[in-house]
């Protein structure tokens, strides 16, 4: 490594106060921070506040919303013509095309 070009890390605790309780997690950063907390281990540290964090993040809380699938395929089938029974009748006459085929073998 070349010497004097990469940023020095330090300990540094991030904090998520929009979970609740609060969320804090210590590790290692670049950030540095002029507030400072006291770690569990009696340690003072730079806290650096996060608006988001895994445990407030819908994906990792599992409260995201599910995309309406349904409605999209509706869309589509609107939106080039097609008609739900005409479908249908597309994927029976498969169905029955690879029955037949599997009988034959």
């Amino acid at each position: 490594m070349k010497p004097d070009i990469h940023p020095d890390y330090f300990d540094v605790v991030f904090e998520d106060s929009s979970a609740d309780p609060p969320f804090r997690v210590k590790t290692r950063s670049t950030r540095t921070s002029e507030e400072t907390t006291e770690w569990e281990d009696g340690n003072t540290y730079p806290l650096i506040k996060v608006e988001i964090s895994s445990a407030s993040h819908p994906f990792f809380t599992g409260k995201m919303m599910l995309i309406d699938t349904a409605g999209m395929v509706e869309r589509f089938r609107r939106r080039y013509g097609m008609k739900e029974d005409a479908a249908n009748d597309e994927n029976a006459e498969e169905a029955v095309a690879t029955e037949e085929v599997a009988t034959e073998a």
